[in-house]
């Protein structure tokens, strides 16, 4: 679930791009990288950490040209060395060649070997590198087809963008699966971004979504991008990006992300107005349960509350690599409010739980902090199987719904009820008109090697 962006035409690009990377921090926090090109020449700069720790004045005047790829890293392949961050820098017949991605290859470890046995030495354990060789063995005189080529032996999740010494290609994958955006920035030249909310920081316009299976090739020779479809469109974005991995202010695939967050909460509510449960207020898990709350709060008539306060200085705590860290991390991010929940009964909305620690901590806190009752619900549903097409729940150990029914979860996060979304009415919240990917609640792998 990383962040991607390119900036094409503007003397800025560089700084643009670390902008835009600033405003998808969310989407990753191990290490972030910008390539920028100029007078023929690639320049990169990648590290761990925060861009605004890594992309200085001083990284930014190295970082000169009018075009620019950029990258925030959230490890779903490779390791955590300093190599597996991003952009992807080469050279090969043609030149020069840098490479973003966002997503992740379900065939990478079959086509990774096949290189090796043809000689291919790999500086990373990325999946990102597949698409370097695959381009480098090629034997085609234009960049476009190499990557035409390449494309037909990847298989998966993925939104790229190439970078060339002159042009940058866009490419996302017939299925859509990871969002991708175009844009037009006021300053001149074009944004692509994983999120809208890149572009509000920027100052650009959006345009539209890269369609699914799209090439753009941004290049000296057009004045707008060249589109090419590569592949027929399989549309099925991701229905996670709705639920947790997208800032709500962001529209991704013509769907504004706070709005169905609100709509996931209202069928919460809806599903409770039967049951007998008497709480004296709704209260979320900061930040990506407020909206949820919101809807919830607004359906059922029952006040909401910041009962717990959110440490803006911590970093999201799923897409932490370890559970130690993601433990600390809970501990160092949420308060309660003692005074407000002292002696009350809570119904608490949190977006998701897939380990199920998170949560049982957070009953904890809620009740050592006085609440009477700890009423959790969930808003989307039991998360049972992994996912290969980006999130980082490689493994069915690792799901506690996979392991637990709703009673068990329930009793081990120490709740006096618990309650999830529905898939249907999941899909119902984001919206019906077309079908997502849902393989981590119903392990539909739709995505065939």
């Amino acid at each position: 679930m990383c962040a991607i962006v390119g900036i094409y035409g503007n003397d800025n690009a560089a700084r643009l791009a670390s902008i835009a990377l600033f405003a998808m921090q969310h989407r990753g926090q191990e290490a972030t990288g910008i390539s920028s090109s100029c007078n023929g020449k690639i320049h990169t700069i990648k590290n761990r950490g925060l861009v605004s720790e890594v992309f200085n004045e001083d990284a930014l005047k190295i970082l000169v040209g009018n075009m620019a790829i950029g990258h925030n890293r959230y490890s779903t392949a490779g390791g955590d060395s300093i190599l597996d961050a991003q952009p992807v820098f080469a050279k090969y017949k043609l030149g020069e060649i840098s490479i973003v991605h966002n997503g992740n290859l379900i065939n990478k470890e079959e086509v990774r070997q096949d290189l090796i046995d043809k000689g291919a030495i790999f500086q990373t354990g990325m999946d990102t590198e597949n698409l370097i060789h695959l381009i480098a063995k090629n034997t085609k005189d234009r960049l476009r087809d190499r990557i035409k080529e390449a494309l037909e032996r990847t298989i998966g999740a993925y939104c790229f963008i190439v970078q060339s010494r002159s042009k940058q290609f866009v490419i996302r994958d017939r299925y859509g699966i990871r969002p991708l955006s175009l844009g037009k920035l006021k300053s001149g030249g074009y944004i692509i971004a994983s999120e809208t909310c890149a572009f509000d920081l920027v100052d650009a316009e959006f345009i539209r979504d890269v369609n699914p299976g799209e090439m753009l090739i941004f290049s000296e020779d057009y004045e707008e991008p060249e589109s090419i479809q590569l592949f027929e469109s399989q549309y099925r974005p991701c229905a996670f990006e709705y639920v947790y991995f997208a800032r709500p202010d962001s529209v991704i695939d013509g769907k504004n992300v706070y709005r169905t967050r609100e709509n996931m909460g209202r069928a919460l509510a809806k599903n409770d107005a039967n049951k007998n449960i008497e709480v004296d207020m709704v209260i979320p898990v900061p930040d990506s349960g407020v909206p949820a709350a919101l809807g919830y709060a607004a359906e059922s008539g029952i006040p909401f509350e910041y009962g717990i306060i959110r440490n803006h200085y911590i970093g999201r705590t799923f897409i932490e690599p370890t559970q130690e860290m993601r433990d600390l991390k809970v501990k160092m991010k949420l308060s309660p409010m003692k005074s407000l929940i002292a002696g009350k009964s809570l119904l608490v909305i949190d977006d998701s739980i897939v380990r199920g620690t998170t949560s049982k901590r957070i009953v904890k806190i809620l009740k050592e902090a006085g609440a009477k009752e700890v009423h959790f619900r969930v808003a989307s549903p039991e998360i049972k199987f992994p996912c290969y097409y980006g999130i980082d729940t490689p493994h069915k150990e690792e799901l506690i719904s996979n392991n637990m029914n709703k009673d068990e979860v329930c009793k081990y996060i120490e709740a006096d009820s618990l309650e999830y979304l529905s898939v249907e009415d999941l899909v119902n919240a984001i919206g019906n008109d077309r079908k997502y990917a849902l393989e981590s609640f119903d392990g539909d792998y739709f995505v065939k090697e």
